[in-house]
């Protein structure tokens, strides 16, 4: 089993993928558009999320397709965005029929970065829903760059800047299957206070910086690094949310796709120390473009296990391309290599 060509959610046929983001904002939004509906489905382990639609994809709802989804920065606020991906999609005769009516099924989900240091004085209307409809028009199917773009154009961790991810897999079988997160943790990618990343075991050809696992361990490696808890304020403690997208190109009916992002979580205790936290939103969607039968129950497993893997790559792979920008309260991982290394 190897990457894809693009080692990106872009490997699954039939993805394309558009962002948007505000600099100054330090925020942004980042947009998955199936070129036909696709099934969704999705599971949430953090304990603060926030997303809009995202009751649709339970199993036993009426709509089984969606033809869009949203990762967007700015917390509640956020939400808007998917307003401007549903109009971006609605001006192209998208959408659900109800009657002679079209609706976008678009669900989202948000991060919070309203403490990250932009300027978030955007008076009476929230920019998201401009930033939706940007992110939608951008879209496309040639490489994307990672790190400090779309959703995670602001996203931290507790010891670095976070940020986007991607990373794929194909497999024995032929069945490819990918991932795209935003990387806003409470918690760290990072063991101890080093470079190494969690996600270490998994990584493919230094796709990360091919560090490796740290040697020795470091004894205080299992020690509680929280964002926020050195610097004054409850507040500060809630700023978080990992949001993920996993796709392939596998035939899935919702309730597989259901067990997808499930097993799909895995990635993130994997990739991040600790996740799934009371703080966090830690949520998985997956979609499946369905051009791939499944053989059996066992491929669903495989498809699964992989899921976890990609995700966990993604999220190092979003951490380790960040860019330091103006007013960040935090370095990024190439600032603290650099760091380290003239020390």
């Amino acid at each position: 089993m190897r990457p894809g060509p693009q080692n990106s959610i872009l490997d699954v046929a039939g993805l394309t993928v558009g962002h948007a983001e505000d600099p100054r904002l330090k925020s942004g939004v980042s947009t998955v558009i199936a070129d036909e509906p696709a099934v969704a489905a999705i599971h949430v382990m953090g304990g603060a999320p926030g997303t809009r639609d995202s009751d649709l994809l339970a199993p036993e709802q009426t709509v089984s397709h969606v033809d869009a989804l949203v990762l967007s920065g700015g917390s509640a606020f956020g939400l808007d965005a998917v307003g401007g991906v549903q109009a971006w999609l609605a001006g192209r005769g998208r959408g659900f029929a109800v009657g002679s009516a079209l609706v976008p099924i678009v669900p989202g989900a948000i991060l919070f970065d309203l403490l990250n240091g932009g300027d978030k004085a955007w008076g009476r209307f929230s920019p998201y829903r401009d930033l939706g409809f940007a992110a939608a028009a951008a879209a496309t199917s040639r490489p994307f760059q990672l790190g400090s773009v779309g959703a995670g154009c602001g996203a931290t961790t507790a010891t670095v800047k976070g940020g986007l991810g991607t990373a794929s897999m194909r497999l024995a079988n032929g069945t490819t299957v990918a991932a795209l997160v935003a990387v806003n943790a409470v918690g760290s990618g990072l063991v101890a206070d080093g470079l190494h990343f969690w996600a270490a075991p998994f990584e493919i050809d230094g796709e990360f910086g091919g560090l490796g696992c740290p040697h020795p361990w470091p004894e205080d490696a299992t020690v509680l690094r929280l964002k926020g808890v050195a610097r004054p304020g409850p507040e500060t403690l809630i700023a978080n949310t990992t949001i993920a997208i996993v796709a392939t190109d596998a035939v899935l009916s919702k309730p597989e796709a259901k067990r997808l992002a499930v097993m799909a979580h895995d990635g993130f205790a994997r990739a991040l120390y600790p996740a799934h936290t009371p703080f966090d939103g830690d949520l998985v969607f997956a979609l499946a473009t369905g051009h791939r039968p499944l053989a059996g129950i066992a491929d669903l497993v495989e498809l699964g296990v992989a899921g976890a893997n990609v995700l966990a790559r993604a999220i190092a792979r979003g951490i380790h391309a960040a860019s330091p920008a103006p007013g960040d309260l935090l370095p990024s991982w190439s600032e603290l290599a650099a760091k380290r290394r003239s020390n």
